[in-house]
């Protein structure tokens, strides 16, 4: 609980009506969308400005108290969860779109606009956002910013970082800095711009961002390829590539999503294949024809029982809608579901879903696997029930094999849900006690105190690299 004094500066700044400490209150930011984590905050905080924030950040600072920046609550590593207490301060009300420049080809905004909203405006003037994170309609861009959010674009079009290009945020000292801006080219010293994308609310809180923009796609066509073997699928991915093709979307999902999706969405899905690859090609419509008809050929070569092309951009949003709802879809299946996201280069696609599937075999448990084929970002997907604590210590050790393979395989631990609490422990695993180092110094350059987002990246102890040995064998075959 803070004093009476501490309660009484945080009122001052926002008002009482946008600062809360009651119990009932505080049950609604205790958690975010990840699974079995949860712990109370001591207030909650509702900024309107820039001059508000920077407030309450001198004041958290003084007396030492943790600070959690939240958004909508989407992400899916507890990078929201105040597990050491302290502040939350929910940047929702700071939620305007500043400006669209079309003649810089760029967008200003604050951190509480929701995903979409921004796709939508931009789209009405012919210009286009590409990163497009699963959570876009309810996901705020200042979060898809702290946690580097992908998509199903991402191939083509890359992540949040590859767009962000000017950046205003509050330091833990409550200082105001602006980085980048709308330049195409700025190497006037440490890119912090790109340092603070993907930070999880680790070193400063940003308050306002500048995007780049880019023209909106001529025309668009979708695809299904359909495969009754997991490694031809693989093949055809990494032979797409290999013939200097990048679609847009290049997504996949296994044979127990399929028949999941299949029966909450309905769309006529061949629940018998082993593997379905859905793809999809925007730019000019004659590339894009062109694009297409090597696809199918390249999937046909490679013994694809069927390939289905959309006839209408009508029934090529049907078939990406029926993908974006294969998180939902699982969901309803058990009272738990837990989405993860080890990537793994594209040449290890079929490695990695058969370890995936003898990993749920040896634990006895449901794992499906989809993801965005194209960038190697699988999302093995478990459905349990957080009650059952003999089959939650299961999960946690499936998964943990899971993440030592992907790195076995040349991958990483996380492509684009963040560290946050949950691949804590296996960070290490991935960037070496070096790298750990490197990273706790650049925490501490910015955050002397450790207020800002504690409990984060940081595990207190590293899992050991025992089952990364032990899945040694993978990177041998």
């Amino acid at each position: 609980m803070l004093d009476n004094s501490i309660r009484r500066e945080l009122q001052a700044i926002v008002g009482q009506s946008y600062f809360m400490d009651h119990p009932e209150a505080l049950v609604s930011y205790s958690y975010d969308a990840t699974p079995m984590y949860q712990a109370m905050p001591d207030a909650v905080i509702m900024p309107a400005n820039t001059e508000e924030v920077s407030a309450i950040m001198k004041v958290a600072n003084a007396h030492r108290i943790p600070i959690v920046p939240r958004g909508a609550g989407s992400n899916l590593s507890a990078g929201t969860v105040p597990v050491e207490g302290g502040i939350v301060i929910v940047m929702t009300r700071m939620n305007q779109l500043l400006e669209i420049d079309q003649e810089n080809l760029t967008s200003t905004f604050q951190p509480g606009i929701v995903t979409k909203t921004l796709h939508q405006q931009v789209e009405s003037l012919g210009l286009f956002y590409p990163p497009d994170p699963g959570s876009m309609v309810v996901s705020t861009l200042g979060g898809n910013i702290a946690e580097c959010a992908g998509g199903l674009r991402g191939l083509k079009y890359g992540t949040t970082k590859d767009y962000v290009i000017g950046l205003e945020a509050v330091l833990p000292s409550g200082e105001i800095i602006r980085t980048g801006g709308k330049l195409t080219k700025d190497v006037a010293g440490y890119d912090l711009t790109k340092l603070l994308v993907g930070s999880e609310g680790t070193l400063a809180l940003v308050t306002e961002a500048t995007v780049k923009l880019l023209p909106y796609p001529e025309s668009k066509r979708t695809m299904l390829a359909l495969f009754t073997d997991l490694n031809q699928a693989a093949r055809a991915v990494s032979r797409i590539i290999a013939a200097r093709i990048i679609p847009s979307t290049l997504e996949f999902l296994d044979n127990p999503t399929i028949r999941v999706v299949e029966d909450y969405a309905r769309i006529g899905l061949p629940v018998d294949m082993a593997a379905i690859l859905l793809i999809e090609q925007d730019g000019p419509e004659m590339v894009v024809e062109r694009d297409i008809e090597q696809i199918a050929a390249i999937c046909r070569a490679e013994r694809a029982a069927e390939v289905r092309v959309a006839q209408s951009a009508a029934e090529g949003e049907q078939l990406m809608t029926a993908r974006r709802s294969a998180l939902s879809a699982l969901a309803r299946l058990r009272p738990t579901t837990i989405l993860e996201d080890a990537t793994v280069p594209r040449s290890q696609i079929a490695a990695m879903v058969e370890e995936i599937n003898r990993i749920a075999n040896k634990y006895g448990l449901q794992i499906c696997t989809f993801g965005h084929a194209g960038d190697g970002n699988l999302h093995p997907t478990c459905m349990t029930d957080a009650r059952d604590k003999e089959e939650i210590h299961r999960v946690e050790m499936a998964f943990e094999e899971i993440f030592a393979a992907a790195i076995r395989l040349g991958g990483t631990i996380t492509g684009e849900h963040g560290v946050g609490m949950t691949k804590a422990p296996y960070l290490e695993w991935k960037v070496g006690k070096a790298g750990i180092e490197v990273m706790k110094g650049i925490k501490r350059a910015f955050d002397p105190h450790n207020i800002m987002n504690p409990g984060k990246i940081f595990a207190k102890v590293s899992r050991n690299r025992v089952v990364v040995d032990q899945c040694s064998h993978l990177s041998q075959n």
